[in-house]
């Protein structure tokens, strides 16, 4: 893809609303295991939600506006009060957001893996072709970027778990 098509406005709208339909899901699915091993401080905090409000960080979503590039509230973990191994609960609570972009992406996938859209440009399943292209690229990318062993990114906590 090119950079001018890139930065087309409608391609950029539509890149920003499929950014925020991802996050809510990576961000979740963190509150979702820490909440399945016995922590539910997410969860009362309201964040065990796939509402995008719940999860919205100001500071990110500008970034993703103006940069291209952003980020969702990190959610609030106890990790004393998660069940079973402590290294490995943390661990598995970490992996839990970037594991979600996968799925996001092989589901994502499935339509053209079964053949559901054609290659016609002429015709309206070429555009949701194209989105739910971008969507998977969205995803692989914020789930390979997020297993990075950087801080603050998952992929340090895992480390730092193990």
């Amino acid at each position: 893809m090119s950079l001018d098509r890139l930065l087309e406005p409608g391609r950029l709208i539509a890149l920003v609303m499929l950014s925020l339909t991802s996050m809510p899901v990576h961000e979740w699915a963190h509150a979702w295991v820490a909440y399945e091993l016995g922590d539910d401080t997410a969860a009362r905090r309201g964040r065990l939600t796939l509402n995008p409000l719940a999860h919205i960080d100001p500071i990110g979503s500008l970034m993703l506006l103006f940069a291209g590039f952003g980020w969702g509230k990190p959610v609030p973990i106890n990790p004393y009060r998660l069940r079973g191994n402590l290294r490995v609960s943390r661990a598995l609570v970490s992996v839990a957001g970037p594991f979600s972009n996968f799925v996001l992406a092989m589901l994502a996938a499935i339509p053209f893996r079964m053949g559901w859209l054609d290659g016609d440009i002429t015709t309206a399943s070429f555009i949701f072709a194209e989105i739910l292209l971008d969507f998977i690229w969205i995803n692989l990318i914020l789930a390979v970027f997020n297993l990075l062993p950087i801080p603050p990114l998952d992929g340090s906590r895992v480390l730092a778990a193990l």
